[in-house]
């Protein structure tokens, strides 16, 4: 039988109908009072999401986008910053960072873990001449399924003169992320996560400290330059051709998103990874990340002794057309991860641990079918 994959991933993510039909209009000119005004709503709609008052740009590029064109426009060659890293994506800010020639100092916690934001305190405190420009972390790390406290981390820098620079690419939309309240000066995210559109924006909202830095940086940059983007912005247009098609896309998406409104969006979120933990424990199986930290928008789940886990993966994907995804880098082959953030529900989430739990039987590990899903369903129906 064909049928749409269902994509229970990190990213990209199930694009729901609505952004879809959005999405196959034909395409308008974007230096037209019809894609301004559309333009005027996404801006407006997006500092909502970002939880800030300041201007957010736009990009034309994934999220390692906007984390390599923060790096560029916020530093010098030679700067000094403090990168908090727990997996793969925090690793990918300290190799920006180095390959701009900054002076990285690296902060990083075994994988499965989060940071301490003392660690960061104490790391802060012997810097007494503050040569540290920025300390830069990852809110939600998915190649572990962690969630760094970035509360406790804004609380840390208030009153310091280093800058906050915190990759949200997996969080933003599904999480809660205060950036003004938090004391967050730079936010970067994608629009293939939480944002439920498919790939190909980037985002970046700045704090006037982080705009300070902006024309302080003598780091080359030319399509990233922000201060184009801000220039253009308060035009309401765009240095570049813009991706008209997925910000129109973006634009239904963040309807949905604040037409049920962000607390909800981020209390489902809560109760299908809740219940994703609860099935996994409950079919036999250990959770990789540790759960003061684990996180909401994706669960990790180690590979049982003996067990195959890119076989689970391939039998769920071929067999029963359920994506989920495994392990990056050092846990290649050791984890699987089941993403339940963007355009997903209860339904969703009970098929694919059903087809969880058949693939693991295939490849002959004792579960008890219906374990996990009986146990999901004792969380979900609370919800309900």
């Amino acid at each position: 039988m064909e049928r749409d994959k269902l994509l229970m991933t990190p990213g990209p993510t199930m694009i729901p109908p609505k952004v879809l039909q959005a999405m196959s209009r034909q395409i308008i000119h974007h230096r037209t009072k019809e894609f301004q005004a559309i333009f005027t709503e996404f801006n407006t709609k997006l500092k909502t999401v970002f939880d800030t008052k300041n201007d957010v740009l736009t990009f034309a590029s994934s999220g390692t986008g906007a984390m390599e064109a923060s790096v560029a426009n916020l530093f010098s060659p030679g700067d000094k910053v403090l990168v908090g890293t727990i997996g793969v994506f925090g690793d990918r800010y300290v190799k920006i960072a180095k390959a701009y020639g900054l002076d990285v100092d690296v902060i990083s916690m075994p994988w499965g873990q989060a940071l301490d934001p003392e660690d960061i305190k104490k790391h802060l405190e012997e810097d007494v001449d503050n040569k540290i420009k920025a300390v830069i972390v990852t809110h939600n790390e998915t190649s572990t399924g962690v969630t760094n406290d970035l509360e406790a981390i804004g609380q840390v820098l208030k009153g310091r003169p280093q800058l906050l620079v915190v990759d949200a690419i997996s969080s933003l939309g599904g999480i809660p992320l205060k950036t003004d309240e938090w004391g967050i000066d730079v936010v970067v995210t994608g629009s293939q996560k939480a944002l439920m559109v498919p790939p190909g924006l980037s985002f970046a909202s700045l704090s006037d400290r982080a705009w300070d830095a902006v024309k302080q940086s003598k780091l080359p940059k030319f399509y990233f330059d922000f201060l184009a983007y801000r220039e253009k912005l308060n035009d309401n247009d765009t240095p570049y051709t813009p991706a008209v098609t997925l910000i129109i896309g973006t634009n239904v998406a963040l309807d949905m998103i604040l037409d049920d409104g962000l607390d909800k969006v981020y209390a489902r979120n809560r109760r299908l990874a809740e219940a994703t933990r609860a099935a996994a424990k409950a079919m036999g199986l250990e959770l990789f990340a540790e759960p003061t930290h684990a996180s909401d928008i994706i669960t990790s789940i180690k590979g049982p002794e003996g067990i195959d886990v890119e076989k689970v993966r391939k039998i769920m994907n071929t067999k029963y057309d359920i994506m989920i995804t495994g392990g990056q880098g050092k846990l290649k082959g050791q984890i699987l991860r089941i993403g339940h953030v963007g355009y997903v529900d209860q339904f969703d989430l009970l098929k694919t641990l059903t087809g969880l739990e058949y693939s693991l039987a295939e490849v002959g590990y004792p579960v008890q079918i219906g374990s996990g899903v009986t146990a999901a369903e004792k969380i979900l129906k609370e919800g309900v």
